[in-house]
């Protein structure tokens, strides 16, 4: 079984752009939730899958992750993903020796930027790149399925100041 072991963070400017050496567009859809875990579907421009996360011990989670038809991925993000689908821009950015994702929302919620980065342990050491602002990884406002709730509420692209809004422990 694998476990993603994963970091998240605000972004404090856009210094990593210059270090980004690769980016592909993606479309997430939740397909459900089940007690603390989730099974969501995820198309990029050559490749679609499903993952299934379970409930989170720490920051770590069990993660299983299968690749499907993007012909069924469509489908899914069409027919069968409860709410809003997020876009995302998602920006690979090395930084010494590991390599965080930057993810640029667009749709609902344009303007949003956040880094992440997977370990390979828990209490694995790591320098923070000087645009990385406040870490995010327990706050529950910045989870995807809080996001895509608070698409579903409003009728108006998203901010951080509604993000923000919402209580830290939901």
């Amino acid at each position: 079984m694998r476990f993603e072991i994963e970091r998240k963070f605000l972004v404090a400017h856009d210094g990593w752009r210059a270090a980004a050496t690769g980016r592909r567009s993606l479309r997430d859809g939740l397909v459900g939730q089940f007690g603390r875990g989730k099974v969501r579907v995820r198309l990029d421009e050559d490749r679609a899958w499903l993952t299934v996360k379970g409930a989170r011990l720490g920051i770590s989670r069990p993660e299983f992750e299968y690749e499907i038809p993007c012909a069924d991925a469509e489908a899914m993000l069409s027919n069968v993903c409860v709410g809003t689908v997020i876009d995302k821009t998602r920006h690979c950015v090395p930084h010494d020796g590991l390599t965080w994702v930057v993810d640029e929302f667009g749709g609902c919620l344009a303007g949003i930027v956040l880094a992440e980065v997977e370990l390979e342990a828990e209490d694995q050491p790591f320098s923070r790149p000087d645009w990385l602002g406040g870490e995010v990884t327990g706050d529950l406002r910045f989870r995807q399925t809080t996001l895509l709730h608070l698409c579903r509420q409003t009728d108006r692209p998203v901010t951080m100041a509604d993000i923000l809004a919402l209580p830290a422990a939901l």
